[in-house]
């Protein structure tokens, strides 16, 4: 069905990105499963790998299940992957330049650019998910989103209060993450200097130095499988910048457990790049919200259902028509 139109998306400098925890949401992925035979065979395939009802915990919940970490993130894993099997059906000859995806996300990513296998990557993330929830138990600890101070301000509060930086989502939102003692100090630290702090409802402090216990076990993971060079540009979330060097994939997966995010200096990587067109793959419209507060050049249009990806079709049926 693709070939009188999927030269227009080949024309465009295109990137795909892939969210992370905190975008799931009960319901996610239904309608693509009830309407796309692609999408319903990675929900079925998912269930069989793991060994549970993956699908059923994505459409009917409950939340509390869904949001545990090592569910949530197995399940926004496989809902990307159903969205991406059935933009690529519908578009076969369509590769994006560049993918990258956030935190979790950049399995989903490498998946994508065939750098992983379907099955690999869904064991990484449902291993990586079983080890952070672990960690957050040895040590626990919370997030908080800070606005409206720069990154060089928020480091300065972080020194201060012993919290570190876990994102930096934008020039003026920054998360950060520690015990709960450092955090609410970090808090107190940013309303002070006239910034904004929000506490985020997560079960742990992720991407910081709480997490290092789940560090050993995602990296004989990591070692148990085998990485392909990506066949596109591949953006990791520890540097921003493209790597395609399989062994260096591997390295920043592991350093990203207890990194920052960098997804600031991912905007600006694809904005050098002159990424015409971003397609935000998997549930949720975290990042397109983020690139907008990144002033990222490229449109951003968000595939998550049928209709979305349908109506992606039609556009381009209609700029060759």
């Amino acid at each position: 069905m693709g070939s009188k139109y999927h030269s227009v998306v080949t024309m465009l400098k295109t990137a795909c990105l892939f969210p992370g925890q905190g975008a799931q949401y009960v319901g996610m992925g239904k309608s693509l499963y009830e309407n796309c035979p692609e999408a319903k065979e990675m929900f079925v395939r998912a269930d069989q790998i793991l060994g549970l009802s993956l699908s059923n915990i994505c459409f009917n919940g409950p939340e509390e299940r869904l949001t545990d970490t090592a569910n949530a993130q197995a399940a926004i894993f496989v809902t990307s992957m159903a969205a991406w099997a059935v933009l690529k059906a519908r578009l076969p000859q369509f590769a994006p330049m560049a993918v990258s995806g956030l935190s979790l996300g950049e399995f989903t990513a490498l998946v994508a650019a065939e750098s992983l296998s379907f099955e690999e990557g869904l064991k990484l993330v449902r291993k990586r998910g079983e080890l952070m929830t672990e960690a957050a138990r040895e040590n626990p600890g919370t997030m908080a989103s800070l606005l409206g101070l720069t990154a060089e301000q928020c480091q300065q509060i972080c020194d201060k209060s012993g919290a570190g930086i876990a994102n930096i989502n934008s020039p003026t939102q920054i998360v950060i993450s520690g015990t709960l003692e450092t955090v609410q100090k970090a808090c107190r630290l940013a309303e002070k200097q006239n910034g904004k702090a929000m506490m985020l409802k997560v079960s742990g402090a992720f991407h910081s130095k709480l997490m290092a216990s789940a560090q050993q076990g995602l990296k004989d993971a990591l070692n148990s499988v085998t990485l392909k060079s990506p066949k596109v540009k591949f953006v990791p979330n520890v540097l921003g910048t493209y790597i395609q060097d399989p062994a260096q994939i591997k390295l920043r997966l592991y350093e990203q457990v207890t990194s920052s995010v960098q997804w600031v200096k991912t905007m600006e990587t694809l904005n050098q790049d002159s990424i015409e067109q971003v397609l935000e793959i998997g549930p949720g419209k975290v990042l397109k919200g983020l690139a907008k507060r990144n002033q990222l050049t490229a449109s951003v249009i968000n595939i998550e259902t049928d209709n979305d990806i349908q109506q992606l079709v039609k556009e381009l049926e209609g700029k060759v028509c």
